[in-house]
Order: structure tokens, then sequence, then C-alpha cells
């Protein structure tokens, strides 16, 4: 059996121990440790579910979603409904400050503009909107406010980074203004995300870009 063959095998596997994602739609090629998942589900939670489970398994490098959310009938919203529900759920999110998120629907399309304080912030907009009935995907538009101190962001996050047991000599950390640049090799996806989200912990970041290589 190829490593291919396996991977695609294990990823397979992986969905029958996540029962929020129903695998009879979902189709999974894998070619050089790049996964690809298509065919159709019926929520965004469940699309990003499968992509969350394919990513964790050993031996894949990246995940290409392109698995399309097919709405049952009975879930339809109009894109008025949406809205208004997604503009109540992030009213009671405590951590979103108030007023500070923009809502827009198009054809059950969730887009979130504005600006907040912390990425933590942006995240949790985003959470709590991608679970309602009718949505079928979410572009996150929030933007991070800039804060005045930048000068140390690569030192602190370097140092985060190793407190997190990442190895000084595979990640490398440039920063210009707020942006911050990650390079070099991690292990997993799991690992490259959670670069970023320590990243993403420094008060001057304002942005991230997440080039880390994910060798296996």
């Amino acid at each position: 059996m190829t490593q291919d063959r396996q991977l695609q095998e294990a990823v397979l596997a992986e969905f029958l121990w996540e029962p929020s994602v129903n695998a009879a739609h979902v189709g999974v090629t894998a070619d050089s440790g790049v996964i690809t998942l298509s065919g159709h589900v019926s929520t965004y939670l469940e699309k990003r579910a499968a992509e969350k489970a394919a990513a964790r398994v050993r031996g894949v490098k990246a995940v290409a979603l392109e698995i399309e959310v097919q709405l049952p009938v009975e879930t339809e919203r109009s894109d008025a409904a949406i809205a208004h529900a997604a503009l109540d759920r992030i009213a009671w999110e405590v951590s979103v400050p108030a007023d500070a998120v923009k809502v827009e629907v198009e054809d059950g399309w969730v887009t979130l503009t504005g600006q907040v304080e912390w990425h933590y912030q942006k995240d949790a907009a985003e959470n709590v909107v991608r679970g309602l009935r009718g949505v079928v995907g979410v572009s996150n538009l929030t933007t991070v406010k800039a804060h005045p101190n930048v000068v140390n962001i690569g030192h602190d996050i370097g140092t985060a980074l190793h407190r997190s047991w990442f190895d000084p000599a595979t990640i490398d950390v440039s920063v210009i203004g707020g942006k911050v640049t990650l390079r070099g090799t991690v292990h997993t996806p799991g690992d490259k995300w959670k670069a970023a989200t320590t990243a993403w912990g420094s008060p001057g970041t304002t942005e991230v870009e997440n080039d880390l290589v994910v060798t296996g």
C-alpha cells in the first residue's frame, strides 16, 4: 500500500472518531501529504470539523478544503434573519467589545468587519456565528488595532514559542511594524496553528503571516 493510500485511509478512519462529521458525502484524496476534502455537508460547522479532523492525522502536511455546504430545506434562513441572529450572538459574547464588529450576509455567507483590540476577540466573533442556522461560510475581515509598543515583539514571540517547546533552531520570527512573519519548519499542522496563535498573543501584533512548513 502506498503512503498516500495509507494517509487517505487514516483520514477516513479519523472521521469515524469525529461524531460531528458525516463522512458519507465527503471524499478524501491524498497527494504527498496534502489531503483534499471534497463533497458536501449540511452545516458550516461540519465543514470546519472535517478540516480539523483531517489536519490532526499524523503525516498530513496541509488540507485543501473543497467541501460545499448544502443546507437542508428546514435549516435555510433569509440573509436578514441570519444577520439579526449574528448581531444578537455577538452582542451576547463577553469577549467581543460592544459595537466593534459589523455583519454583512449574502446568500448565507457571513462577512465580519470592524476593529478590535486583540486577536482573540476577532476569533470570538467568528466562533459565535459559525453554528448559526443558514450559515454556509464566514469571512472574518475584522482587524486588530495597532498598539504603540512594537519594539520587542520579535523577541517576546520567540521567547513564548520556546516556552511552548518549539525548537529555536527551526522557527524564525521577523517583524515589520505589527506584522509578524513565521518561517521554518514544524512537525504537524497543529504545531503550525499553535505557533500562529502564540504570535497573535503579543500585544503589538496586528497581522501574522504563517510561512511555516509542515515536515511530518
